[in-house]
C-alpha cells in the first residue's frame, strides 16, 4: 500500500513538473517585454488571462520559456534589460520588425541560446562586445538595421556558429582575422557596410563554409586564394569593393558549381558553372537569402 502510495506521489509530482505554467519571474519578464516593445499594436496581441503557453510566439517547455518567436508582428519600442534573465530561452526571433534602440547588454546572458534573429528593424549602438558568451550559438541575424562600430573579435570564438547574417548596416574597420576560427561556419553575409583593408587568410580556413558575400564595402588587395579551395564554397560575391583585379584564370580547375561575383568592371563580371538554383536579389545585392520564421 505505501508502495502503491509513493508511486502515486511520483507520477503527480513528475506531471506537475512537466505541466506547471511558468513561474511568476519569467511571465513578468514576458509582460514587461510586451509593454517596452508595445504590445498594443502588435498584429497578433497576448491575452494576460490565457496561459502563457497560449501566448503567440511563446514556447514553454517543463515550465521554462524555451522560445520567443515574433517574427514580422509589428513589434516597435526596444528591448528591456529584463529580457535577458529568460535563462532558458534558446529561441529569439524578432525579425521584420521596427524596434529601435541599441542591442541591450544582458542579452549575453542567455547562455542556452542557440537563434538569434534580431535583422530588419531599427536597431543602433554596437553589437555586444561580450557576444562570445553565446557558446551555443548557430545562428546570428543582424541583417538591415542601423548598426555601427567595428566587428567584435569575440565572435570567432563561437565554434558552434553556422549562419551569420551582418549585411546592410554601418559596420566600420577590418575585419577580424578571428572569424577564420568559426569552424561550424556555413554562411557569412557582410555586405554594404564599410569594412575596409585586406580580406583575412585567416578565412580559408572555414571548411564548411557555402556561401562568402563581401560586396559593397571598402576591402583592398588580393583576394586569398585560398578561399577558392574551399570544398564547400558556392557562392563568392565581391562586387563593388576595391580589390585588385581578380584573377580567375584558374576558374576551369575549380568545381564546378562555383559562382563568383566581381561586378567591379574589370572585364570579368563572374564565373560561374551552373545557374539553376541560384538567384540574385538586385535590392540587397546578395545572394537570396532566406528570412522566413523558421528558428534556424
Amino acid at each position: 500500500m505505501q508502495k502503491r502510495f509513493y508511486l502515486v506521489l511520483v507520477f503527480l509530482y513528475t506531471s506537475a513538473t512537466l505541466f506547471a505554467g511558468v513561474s511568476k519571474r519569467e511571465k513578468e519578464i514576458l509582460i514587461d517585454f510586451y509593454k517596452s516593445t508595445q504590445g498594443e499594436g502588435w498584429t497578433i496581441k497576448w491575452d494576460f488571462s490565457e496561459p502563457v503557453s497560449t501566448w503567440h510566439g511563446v514556447e514553454v517547455r517543463k515550465g521554462k520559456v524555451v522560445s520567443l518567436s515574433l517574427f514580422n508582428n509589428n513589434l516597435g519600442g526596444t528591448l528591456p534589460y529584463s529580457l535577458g534573465k529568460l535563462k532558458h530561452l534558446e529561441v529569439l526571433n524578432l525579425a521584420f520588425n521596427r524596434i529601435s534602440g541599441t542591442i541591450p547588454e544582458s542579452i549575453v546572458l542567455l547562455k542556452e541560446l542557440r537563434v538569434l534573429r534580431l535583422g530588419k528593424n531599427d536597431f543602433t549602438g554596437t553589437i555586444p562586445k561580450a557576444i562570445e558568451n553565446l557558446i551555443n550559438l548557430e545562428v546570428l541575424d543582424l541583417f538591415a538595421n542601423t548598426l555601427s562600430g567595428e566587428i567584435p573579435k569575440g565572435l570567432g570564438n563561437l565554434k558552434k556558429m553556422k549562419s551569420l547574417y551582418l549585411s546592410d548596416n554601418q559596420f566600420i574597420g577590418s575585419l577580424p582575422e578571428e572569424l577564420g576560427n568559426m569552424e561550424s561556419l556555413e554562411r557569412l553575409e557582410l555586405s554594404e557596410n564599410r569594412i575596409e583593408g585586406s580580406i583575412p587568410e585567416d578565412m580559408a580556413r572555414l571548411k564548411n563554409l557555402n556561401t562568402l558575400v563581401l560586396s559593397e564595402n571598402a576591402f583592398s588587395g588580393r583576394v586569398p586564394e585560398g578561399i577558392l579551395s574551399l570544398p564547400q564554397l558556392g557562392q563568392l560575391q565581391l562586387q563593388h569593393n576595391l580589390l585588385n583585379t581578380f584573377d580567375l584564370g584558374n576558374i576551369d580547375t575549380m568545381r564546378e558549381n562555383l559562382a563568383i561575383f566581381d561586378f567591379d568592371g574589370n572585364g570579368q563580371d563572374f564565373k560561374k558553372r551552373d545557374f539553376k538554383n541560384f538567384s540574385l536579389d538586385a535590392e540587397i545585392g546578395t545572394a537570396d537569402t532566406k528570412f522566413e520564421d523558421i528558428d534556424d
